[in-house]
């Protein structure tokens, strides 16, 4: 069994409304589904991805209104990135981000590419990584309709940054139980830290890596708006997710065991230094029950929720995905 690649990152906010603002208008993502969370369905979960929301694509958040800022540190997903077709696109979105006043780096080289860092509205730490040398894992095909041109637009999920204490409980765990493969390492932007190591799995490339960022120097994270929950791993189907469920009982991980999502399959766990981890399906998909030209248009709820709908948007603000 080996992991396809990152199949979606799921951070936190406190205004959904600002949030679809910021995604669609001026990152050029897609809504594929404006749902609710399944575990606290007073709140918002609005998926982002490509033309379609494919698996390795997908950006979602959490709406949770009274959520304060996140203190950053330790035992946390300190970076997410976002693929980009070429170099010169990251010039494009220098000047893209400057005139929308988003705060930025300058463009500089992380594991061997440009990479362009920003923070969103909120402070999510956001990378944008250049795939113009990629020879692994495809990324996917950017909203016809979004406001910014196809060769410059978002196309995929790129590496996940993972920042812990003690880097070898978390390399072990991807390592010997995930099948993740070293890949390499760069220097930490951080005095006196050791170098950032690189980790990939399935095909490699910007689509399936993950990066250990060991710090000594960091208190422990307290997640809030501007933070991450959780990395999800994705697999062919629900027969490889079951033997993942197996193997990682096995090991005497607690875990969720099989979570049907509707749109995917999953199984959620802990790793050693306490950040969650969720094992995904590719399927069956965002149109499962949207037509896919009206994606994310209205409120989607999975049959196992339908019956609740009234009451689920008595309690939820309205948000006009429409425009």
């Amino acid at each position: 069994m080996e992991f396809k690649g990152i199949h979606h990152v799921s951070a936190l906010t406190a205004s959904a409304s600002n949030n679809f603002d910021f995604y669609t208008e001026i990152m050029g993502m897609r809504l594929v589904k404006k749902t609710v969370n399944q575990d606290d369905v007073s709140v918002y979960h609005l998926f982002y991805g490509d033309e379609k929301g494919n698996p390795g694509t997908e950006l979602t958040f959490f709406e949770i209104p009274m959520a304060g800022r996140t203190r950053e540190g330790n035992n946390s997903i300190s970076a997410t990135s976002l693929r980009v077709p070429s170099d010169q696109a990251l010039t494009y979105w220098a000047e893209r981000l400057d005139q929308h006043g988003v705060e930025r780096e300058d463009v500089k080289e992380r594991a061997g590419r440009l990479t362009l860092a920003f923070r969103d509205f909120e402070g999510q730490r956001i990378i944008l990584v250049s795939d113009e040398n990629n020879e692994g894992v495809a990324g996917g095909r950017p909203w016809a309709k979004g406001p910014v041109p196809p060769e410059y637009a978002i196309i995929g999920l790129g590496p996940v940054q993972l920042t812990v204490p003690n880097a070898q409980p978390t390399v072990q765990v991807l390592t010997e139980l995930m099948g993740f493969r070293r890949k390499g390492q760069y220097a930490s932007p951080a005095q006196g830290q050791p170098d950032i190591v690189v980790f990939e799995t399935g095909e490699g490339g910007t689509g399936a890596e993950v990066h250990v960022e060991e710090r000594t120097d960091l208190p422990r994270e307290r997640l809030g708006r501007g933070g991450v929950h959780h990395v999800a791993f994705r697999v062919e189907d629900e027969e490889e997710l079951k033997a993942w469920i197996q193997q990682i009982g096995a090991v005497g991980f607690p875990n969720s065991g099989y979570v049907d999502r509707y749109y995917f399959r999953s199984l959620y766990f802990r790793e050693p230094n306490g950040i969650l981890f969720e094992v995904a399906t590719d399927g069956p998909g965002f149109d499962t029950d949207e037509h896919v030209d009206h994606l994310g248009e209205t409120l989607a709820l999975p049959p196992f929720l339908e019956g609740k709908r009234e009451a689920i948007e008595a309690n939820l603000k309205p948000l006009n995905t429409k425009r």
